[in-house]
Formats: C-alpha cells, structure tokens, sequence
C-alpha cells in the first residue's frame, strides 16, 4: 500500500503532465513564432527568405516572403505584403488583418478590420467576422463576411457567391462576383473569431468544453484534495471578497504582462506570462463551477467532491445556454473561481492557514 509521501507525489506528478500537456501547443506555437521573431514581439518574415509555417502569439506579423505552410494564430496585426505569399490556409484573429499579397488556400479570421487589397488574391475561400472588411481583390472561392461593415469594392472579383451581414453594406458597380451577392442575417452570430464552426453542431463543442472541464477537475481534485477544498470553501465562506480578488487578477494581470513586456528582456518572460494566465484562467473557472456544486450541496446537507464536480460543470453548461443570463453566471463564476485560487496561491506562499500539507490532506480523505 502506498504512503502519504507516495500517494502526494503521485497525484503532483499527474498535475505536472497535465499542465504540460496542456501548456504543449502554446510552447510549440512560441517556439515556432521565435524562429522569425524580432526584438520588439514582432514576427517578420522577409523578402527572400522561406519558413514552413508560422503558429503563435505576436504583437505583429508580416509576411514579405513565402510561408510554405499555414499561418495561424493571434497578433496586434497581420499583413502579407504585396511581396508575400502564404501556401496554406491563414486562420487567424488580430486587430487588423491586410492581404496585400496572395494566400493558396483560405482565410478563416477575426478582426477588428480587415481588408484584401486591390494587388491581394486569396485561391480559396474567405471566411471573416470583423468590425469591418473591405474586399477589393481577388477570392477564388465563396466569400462570408459579417461585420459592421462591409465594403465590396471596384477591383474586387470573387469566383464563388458574396454572402453578407452588416449594417452599412456598399458595392461597387465595378466588383465581380460570380455567384451573385446574397445578405444573409444568419452570418451576424459569426461575427468574430470561430474557425470551423460549420464543420459540427453547436453541442458538440458544448460537450467537449462539459469534458475537459472534467477532465480538468478531476486532476484537480486528485493532485490537491485539501486546496481544492480550500478553494469551494472561500467560495462559500466569502464570495464577495473572492469575486473582488478574482476581479482585480482578470484586470491586473493582463496589465502587469504587458508593463514586462515593454523591455526587450521582458518579451520571452511576457509570453510564458500569458500561456500562464491562460491556463490559470482555465483552472479557475473549473474551481468556480465545483465551488458552485460544493456550495448547492453544503445546502441539502449531502458534500460529495466529485457529485459536487460533476454538479457545477453540468449546472452551468445548462445555464450557458440561456440569453445574457448564462454568460453573466458563467463570468461571476470565472471570477469568484479566479479569486479563489490567488488567495489560496498566496497564502501557500506565505505558510499561511491554506498551507496545510497534502500528506494531511490525504490522510482526512
């Protein structure tokens, strides 16, 4: 039979292979943007010169040369110069996105503007949701633009069919368009980043998220029983002062990164910040849902950690899919979860009351 000691290291070393696992594709996609990476966060790939694919964060990324492969990923801005060409498929979300060279696939992308410019031509098809989109050069297959607005300008010339939303939509009596200009007020939910959304229902990513929160918790629960508990027991013992804590991290982290990020010694460690800050916002909100079943089952007078688990995920997924509401609930439980867990990291930290050691933790399980 295993010991306290054995059975703590045991569940840390599951934790630490879940993290990494999870942490895997973000630090593939950093390593990837580094190879092309200048000292201000700024990816270039210049004339001349040839990679196989571009994946990650930047603060900006451009495209003179040739890209054998895809670009994907997230940036201030984005532009493939008149010089530049992407082999692949660009699938991307950025502030501003310009194509004023050619991309051989499609383009899948979110933006606050996005414009294909008279000398820009896309092979494949576009798909974007963004504030608003300009279309004056040339797209080989079908067209799907949602925004505010949407210009189809005198050098545009799609292959396929224009289909739109917007609320101011113009369109130059100079623009091809094979397949006919259609509005469609469907598109307006596409509006923003969801790359292949028409590939599956709409349940299958809600059961999907319903998993890996699971999947998730129960690492959770397995690697830190006392912390975990800890964490329900903020919840409920002090809600209001969780949901400010967690209020101030959402806000103040962000802030903090971009402060480090500033120097040029700074950029590597900014970006380890934010896989960080992503995964921590994750865990997070996986300890607000089970904080939330902990707390409906200290109610009726039944705990139960994983009943509780199960209950929280389950319970806000079905809240989730009501208007306003479940995006209200699932943001106070974000937040109350966020908090948590900074009050509980701090007072580990400081050897406070949270600090009580897992070996104790197993042993009271």
């Amino acid at each position: 039979m295993d010991s306290p000691s054995d059975a703590v290291r045991r569940r840390r070393i599951a934790l630490a292979l879940a993290f990494a696992a999870l942490l895997f594709p973000l630090a593939t996609g950093v390593a990837t943007a580094q190879s092309v990476q200048g000292a201000s966060g700024t990816v270039v790939v210049d004339e001349g010169e040839t990679v196989d694919g571009i994946e990650g964060v930047a603060g900006t990324v451009v495209v003179r040369g040739t890209v054998d492969g895809d670009l994907s990923g997230a940036a201030g801005s984005i532009r493939i110069a008149e010089t530049g060409r992407v082999a692949g498929d660009v699938r991307a979300a950025a502030g501003t996105i310009v194509v004023d060279g050619a991309v051989g696939g499609s383009v899948e992308a979110g933006a606050g503007a996005f414009e294909l410019t008279e000398a820009g031509r896309i092979d494949g098809s576009l798909d974007v949701g963004a504030g608003s989109i300009t279309v004056d050069g040339a797209v080989g297959g079908d067209v799907r633009a949602a925004a505010d607005s949407v210009v189809l300008g005198p050098n545009a010339d799609v292959g396929g069919e224009f289909r739109y939303d917007a609320e101011t939509f113009s369109e130059s009596p100079d623009a091809t368009v094979a397949g006919g200009v259609v509005e469609d007020d469907s598109l307006g939910g596409d509006t923003g980043v969801a790359f292949g959304s028409d590939l599956a229902p709409s349940w299958v990513g809600s059961a999907y998220g319903v998993a890996v929160n699971l999947a998730l918790g129960a690492v959770l629960l397995l690697a830190f029983p006392r912390f975990s508990r800890d964490v329900a027991d903020r919840v409920g013992g002090d809600a209001l002062r969780s949901g400010g804590v967690g209020l101030l991290a959402l806000i103040g982290t962000p802030i903090l990164l971009v402060l480090v990020a500033v120097t040029i010694v700074g950029i590597p460690l900014a970006l380890v910040g934010v896989a960080a800050y992503v995964v921590a916002i994750w865990v997070a909100s996986v300890y607000g849902r089970y904080a939330l079943g902990s707390w409906v089952l200290g109610r009726v007078g039944r705990p139960n950690r994983w009943v509780a688990l199960l209950l929280g995920v389950l319970g806000v997924a079905v809240i989730a899919l009501v208007p306003w509401i479940g995006g209200l609930v699932d943001f106070v439980v974000l937040l109350l979860g966020l908090g948590a867990l900074a009050l509980g990291v701090r007072d580990r930290y400081r050897g406070g009351s949270g600090a009580v050691s897992e070996r104790e933790a197993v042993g009271a399980d």
